[in-house]
């Protein structure tokens, strides 16, 4: 059915729009937020309290919105909602707050804004899934865009913050959430049908099987070590002398080895099962975080560690969300890449977050990443423990 397929691509491209520019927004927002907070007089405590909103909002509201999307099949009207109030809401950080009224202001925004993943990610699985296998080819390519978004922002915003200062902040966040709210409503109208005898699956007895929950286990500690990078990396290279350009290289390097991996992923997931592949990135993430930790005062090093991101982040995302499309089809996938928010960024996000601030302003930010190493080894245990569930001993050396 080549027209089936060719409509099928041109509906893609819509959600191209949205990877781009959401992770645009992304692109400047979390690597300089915790600069520009910095810049306002906040402390690393206060710092690490106020970046761990974003992934508290994780907590609660991507199930919410998940709910929501899977009873109604409204993916995209909902997505228009919250896209148009977290921009609303990002329009007051223009003003003077204080640390409890700025707090506030990214609750509200977040809490809106963290509906765009699951819903985008679960309306877009169900375009790239045919007869109930998942697509990572045409899927990469559509993430790929989000990946080019990434990288423009963060080269763009840390020449523009090291000329300027980070006082344009707020308005680089009413910006790129304008070009999210635009890209959202530019999406078709579509609403997921779904056969009668689907409407009242329950979630629960997905949960309960074992493989599951070992994936949700090693995607828990996976994210736990990337809190690292994703709320003191900026941080820590402020810290040992970095410059704000070369701060936004060093995570644009990232997101180049990123779109590298998502332009061809089809060529390198066949070669293991999907299960392997979790082995592959949570032990990548061990040897990341020790380059990070230790030598990252070494710049060839800490390029080194940075393109690790490859299968630290690219690799385990696509393997991630097909895991998920496998476990949760139809009306159960809104709920399972809300499940997979909660509790692979949204514990994780405000654990790390907290602990990592306490930690870093007792022991410095060199610690954080120390840590890291040991919830990455924790992800690798159980990363192998779903990998075995799937492939036994027995099966294997039968098959050897």
């Amino acid at each position: 059915m080549p027209n089936a397929a060719a409509a099928r691509s041109r509906q893609l491209i819509p959600f191209a729009a949205v990877s781009a520019s959401y992770f645009a927004h992304i692109g400047f927002f979390n690597p300089y937020l915790p600069l520009w907070l910095k810049e306002l007089g906040f402390g690393l405590v206060a710092i690490s309290i106020l970046t761990s909103v974003q992934a508290a909002t994780r907590l609660f509201a991507p199930y919410g919105w998940g709910w929501l999307s899977d009873h109604t099949g409204e993916r995209v009207k909902l997505l228009r909602y919250g896209a148009s109030m977290a921009l609303v809401c990002a329009c007051l950080l223009f003003m003077e707050l204080g640390p409890l009224g700025l707090g506030l202001v990214l609750l509200v925004m977040f809490t809106h804004t963290s509906s765009m993943m699951p819903m985008s990610e679960a309306a877009m699985a169900h375009l790239v899934s045919q007869g109930g296998a998942f697509d990572a080819k045409r899927y990469g390519r559509v993430r790929l865009f989000g990946s080019i978004g990434f990288l423009v922002t963060v080269f763009m915003a840390g020449a523009w913050f090291e000329h300027f200062g980070m006082k344009h902040f707020p308005g680089w966040t009413v910006l790129s959430l304008a070009a999210v709210t635009v890209s959202v409503w530019l999406l078709p109208d579509l609403k997921e049908a779904m056969p009668s005898h689907e409407e009242k699956v329950a979630v629960w007895p997905v949960l309960t099987q074992t493989p599951v929950k070992w994936f949700f286990i090693t995607a828990f500690f996976h994210v736990l070590s990337h809190i690292g990078i994703y709320v003191f990396f900026s941080l820590y290279l402020d810290s040992l002398g970095y410059s704000k350009v070369w701060i936004g290289m060093l995570w644009a390097i990232s997101v180049i080895v990123e779109i590298g991996w998502f332009f061809t992923q089809a060529k390198w997931m066949p070669r293991l099962p999907l299960t392997a592949w979790l082995v592959v990135c949570s032990a990548a993430m061990a040897v990341r975080m020790v380059l990070t930790a230790q030598w990252a005062d070494v710049l060839w090093v800490l390029l080194i560690a940075q393109a690790l991101h490859a299968l630290t982040f690219a690799a385990n995302h696509t393997v991630c969300i097909a895991l998920l499309s496998h476990h949760f089809p139809g009306r159960l996938r809104g709920r399972g890449q809300a499940l997979y928010t909660v509790i692979a960024y949204g514990f994780p996000g405000v654990l790390g977050g907290l602990a990592g601030g306490l930690l870093s302003d007792r022991f410095g930010l060199q610690s954080v990443y120390w840590l890291s190493f040991g919830t990455a080894t924790m992800a690798t245990c159980a990363a192998y423990r779903v990998w075995r569930l799937q492939h036994p001993v027995g099966a294997v050396q039968k098959a050897l």
